[in-house]
């Protein structure tokens, strides 16, 4: 019964040993293996909010805080400048607005006396009854071109006024009117006549005009207290003209004086081409038609033709610049086979003030006043309630 039992014990024995053995050998290979392997790179994120987004772009990390901070700013970049420059924008369409409103708001004359003027209009043949501003007004628009400077405005506002007041102290008593609205006393329209001139400009030329007259309201020119006959023009030929000259009275006040700023005017040179036939049939006289002309001029001291004597026939300057609708009768005259070439200067009788020099001396700083006693001499500007105050009173 002894070796039965013994026999058994010793193979357990040596089993377990053999597996101990194996074991130990799997851990010193398991052990050399864990050596041998390449080492693992980790990445290390730091800890945060269970709340806080990651987006992977690559290699990179972007946190949804940096996001929202970023388009913060572009939204603050882009709409701060509107903020700001709508309030200013809309104050300057503010003010463009009422700087419109204030141009377009018409101006009412300032009539200063009950003083009224009759009008005969030639194309309708009635006759307007006007205060003497709102005639003053019509006198110059028809005048004077409203682009002129406001100084020339004012200046013409003083010589239309003064020509009005004086005809009416010495005018034709018996006519049922007291001027017409023609160049035989001075052209005039009335607002109806200027809003279909002007059009859409008729609101700011009005005003223009009306600031001038506005501004000289009740003044006229006056030489020793009594009103001048004031005479004016739009284009010399760089002198004015003596009143003796050009008519027969002699007026100490219309003396000839350098205008040069004339030579600017649009109006300065003119050239007009006649047959012979037509120069005989203005003159009423007979010309050689096949034969140079036998012409002899004589000028006044303002370079104007005083005499011109044609073929034995002597006119004066002015007649010949009326009977051929010359601008001037400061004139050269070229003949061209059967043709005279007439060649002017200036435009107008040329007494008085130069239209066109007016402006050109406002263009210079000079005020109304200064162009004033410049175009008349010795003069001095008064009222017409301190003038004529029998006429004011009527």
């Amino acid at each position: 019964m002894k070796n039965s039992s013994n026999k058994p014990y010793k193979s357990n024995q040596k089993n377990v040993a053999r597996i101990m053995e194996l074991h130990k050998k799997r851990k010193q290979d398991s052990s050399i293996n864990r050596n041998k392997a390449k080492p693992v790179k980790r990445q290390i994120i730091p800890f945060t909010h269970r709340s806080t987004i990651h987006f992977n772009r690559g290699s990179k990390v972007w946190r949804a805080p940096t996001i929202i901070i970023l388009a913060s700013l572009m939204m603050i970049i882009l709409v701060i400048p509107t903020l700001v420059v709508t309030p200013f924008a809309n104050e300057n369409k503010q003010e463009a607005s009422s700087i419109d409103m204030e141009q377009n708001k018409e101006l009412e004359i300032d009539e200063q006396s009950s003083l009224s003027v009759e009008v005969m209009r030639h194309a309708t043949e009635t006759i307007e009854d006007l205060p003497l501003e709102t005639y003053v007004a019509g006198v110059i628009a028809a005048e004077m071109p409203v682009e002129f400077e406001l100084e020339a405005l004012k200046a013409q506002a003083l010589a239309a006024r003064t020509f009005t007041v004086n005809h009416l102290l010495h005018g034709n008593k018996e006519s049922e009117y007291d001027l017409t609205d023609t160049v035989t006393h001075q052209v005039y329209k009335n607002e109806l006549d200027l809003q279909k001139q002007w059009g859409s400009s008729f609101s700011a030329n009005m005003n223009k005009i009306k600031e001038a007259v506005n501004a000289t309201k009740g003044e006229i020119i006056t030489y020793q207290d009594a009103p001048i006959t004031a005479q004016f023009f739009s284009t010399s030929n760089g002198f004015t003209e003596n009143s003796e000259d050009y008519w027969e009275n002699e007026l100490p006040y219309l003396r000839s004086v350098e205008s040069p700023w004339d030579k600017e005017s649009p109006k300065f040179l003119d050239q007009g081409t006649f047959s012979i036939g037509e120069v005989a049939a203005a003159l009423q006289i007979e010309l050689p038609k096949d034969a140079a002309l036998n012409l002899e001029i004589t000028r006044t001291k303002s370079g104007r033709v005083k005499e011109l004597a044609i073929e034995g026939h002597t006119f004066s300057g002015r007649e010949i610049r009326d009977k051929l609708k010359l601008r001037s009768n400061d004139f050269k005259i070229d003949q061209n086979n059967d043709h005279l070439v007439f060649t002017t200067k200036g435009n107008g009788h040329g007494v008085g003030m130069s239209q066109y020099g007016a402006n050109g001396m406002a263009k210079e700083g000079k005020t109304y006043q200064e162009i004033i006693k410049y175009y008349y001499q010795g003069v001095e500007i008064n009222t017409v309630t301190d003038t004529a105050p029998t006429l004011v009173s009527k």
